[in-house]
């Protein structure tokens, strides 16, 4: 075993069966959890729409409609369960934490931490920028299309509430994921998959990337593409600059240890 505390296990090894039981425990939990929020979210579901609608609302389109029986009821549904699955996202990942971190060594706890506390915090600037600009934006381009065809033929924008509920989902899981990049780079570089040298010189190609990612998520507008480009590529850099300072965080410390080792072993 070696003598360096960043090295050690914090827990002991246990049989296959123990950590069967243990992860159905977590599971567990996580599941009660999911259902317990999803039973509150259900009784609140349409304040919820509600705040969901209100982008609608104030691009000046003040009416939804259903067109099968079992629309408008399953848009809560599909409401509570988002709703649901926002609210429960921080217990599910401390129960996986929680099952992963006897297996991990205390360098690499340090390590992984600060990137599972990001996620949900990244998650939500992500869903926010969607929700108070990418979405009025695109919904303020789309609505725009009403108007008089010619020939007295009129287009009116009549859209359903399902419609509208994946339309908004879309957004908001499209700039939440899309937020987590640094997360994701950060998480490849540690792991050996890729490195800082091979991030830096692929950038423009990552430019492109984050245009091309944003024309297929979003509206064919360029406002909405923009609300999305521009951070991506931000995030980008934002990710190199952390890479670079960890990496070398990282350098400091293991110059230090072995500075240790080499006194202690004279």
């Amino acid at each position: 075993m070696s003598g360096n505390d960043g090295d050690e296990l914090d827990g002991t090894e246990a049989p296959l069966l123990d950590h069967l039981i243990e992860l159905r425990r977590r599971l567990m939990y996580s599941v009660l959890t999911l259902v317990l929020t999803f039973i509150v979210a259900f009784y609140f579901a349409k304040p919820i729409f509600g705040l969901l609608v209100h982008p609608l609302a104030q691009a000046g389109q003040d009416r939804l409609i259903f067109t099968q029986i079992f629309e408008a009821f399953m848009v809560q549904i599909k409401v509570a369960f988002f709703a649901a699955s926002m609210v429960s996202f921080p217990v599910i990942a401390n129960q996986l934490w929680q099952f992963v971190a006897p297996g991990l060594y205390r360098r690499e706890k340090r390590a992984l931490l600060p990137f599972l506390l990001a996620t949900p915090v990244l998650f939500a600037l992500g869903c926010a920028l969607a929700y108070f600009f990418a979405i009025p934006v695109a919904l303020k381009f789309l609505l725009g299309m009403e108007g008089d065809l010619g020939g007295g033929v009129k287009q009116e924008a009549m859209p359903a509430v399902g419609n509208y509920l994946s339309f908004v989902m879309q957004f908001l899981f499209a700039f939440g994921i899309s937020f987590l990049l640094p997360v994701l780079l950060m998480l490849l570089e540690r792991a050996g998959v890729v490195t800082y040298e091979q991030l830096k010189g692929a950038w423009r190609y990552s430019v492109v990337a984050a245009f091309a990612i944003a024309a297929v998520l979003t509206p064919p507008d360029i406002g909405s593409q923009l609300l999305l480009a521009v951070p991506l590529c931000g995030l980008y850099f934002l990710s190199l600059a952390g890479i670079w300072f960890t990496r070398r965080r990282r350098r400091q410390l293991d110059a230090q240890a072995a500075a240790t080792r080499a006194a202690a072993g004279e």
